[in-house]
């Protein structure tokens, strides 16, 4: 396992990129071209106290970002939170062309701010990080005006107003951030598509299977690690798609499967319940009638009369 650097301060991020000290010790927009590692942090995995936003091009580096690798040959962004891992796998032949920048936000900056709150609620923040977000040269010159909009405020002259300007930018960058990635979830569908395939045959095995009496019934988590992303962008990804959350997902198959034992076998609905993970077959009959307006034992009635 690689050695964890925990870098706490702006001042100290900008030291270990040989980067002139910030102009703001709470904020600063960093030119990547103008990054170059030290030798002694090379090959570390890192974690920052602050949050970290980026927009890389040609960096010819491999990121481990979560559970997923990126190589950067288009525009791609990441969000990182505080507390959060990831680690860079560099070329030993840096390209020339290397391009983009980075926007280092500490907490302090947002204490007393509306953003302090909402900004741990942003999703992006949240996937633990799995999926970074791919850009059009459309999107990425926008973020740049917003960048450059930022790193003006603060290289000008502080004064009463701003910390609010610069918020209400952040503000404005996260806000598109979410719409972009709400657009990625539509466009990129042959690979989200992936992900459905993948969490129906998941459902399936597992209901196939003797985990759904040692275990009970598969979990949202379950399906999230067995994917490799988190579940709550799990979750965004069915509802975008689908219209339903991954624990609908769970519950159609589970009313599948129980349908199925309901209306193909002699099994008593104690019996039925049990076999699908329920520990109290009350349990089982409340969620299947929830979910059908019928009773286990009416459905049987039912479907015996048809």
């Amino acid at each position: 396992m690689k050695d964890i650097q925990r870098v706490k301060t702006i001042s100290e991020f900008h030291r270990t990129r040989n980067l002139p000290a910030p102009e703001h010790p709470l904020i600063s927009v960093v030119n990547y071209a103008e990054v170059h590692m030290l030798p002694e942090y090379q090959g570390k995995s890192w974690v920052f106290d602050f949050y970290f936003i980026s927009m890389k091009r040609n960096i010819g580096a491999m990121i481990k970002y979560g559970q997923q690798e990126y190589d950067f040959d288009e525009g791609i962004m990441f969000f990182i939170a505080p507390g959060q891992v990831f680690s860079v796998e560099r070329d030993p032949n840096e390209p020339a062309d290397k391009a983009g920048w980075m926007l280092l936000i500490h907490p302090d900056f947002l204490w007393n701010t509306a953003l302090a709150k909402s900004i741990r609620q942003c999703d992006f923040f949240g996937y633990a990080i799995n999926e970074a977000l791919f850009v059009s040269k459309k999107e990425e010159d926008f973020m740049q005006g917003v960048l450059e909009n930022i790193r003006h405020e603060y290289h000008a002259n502080i004064d009463a107003y701003s910390q609010n300007i610069i918020i209400s930018q952040l503000e404005t960058l996260l806000n598109y951030s979410e719409r972009f990635y709400n657009r990625q979830f539509i466009t990129r569908k042959k690979a989200n598509h992936k992900v459905l395939s993948k969490i129906e045959e998941l459902l399936s095995s597992y209901f196939d299977s003797d985990d759904l009496i040692t275990n009970g019934l598969p979990t949202v988590n379950y399906l999230a690690d067995e994917l490799n992303i988190s579940p709550k962008y799990m979750t965004r990804l069915l509802k975008v798609l689908t219209g339903l959350s991954a624990q609908q997902h769970i519950h159609e198959k589970l009313i599948e499967k129980a349908k199925e034992k309901l209306s193909g076998s002699d099994l008593s609905i104690s019996e039925i319940a049990y076999e699908l993970g329920f520990e109290h077959p009350q349990s089982f009959s409340k969620l299947f009638k929830k979910e059908t307006n019928l009773s286990p034992l009416k459905f049987r009635q039912s479907f015996k009369k048809n």
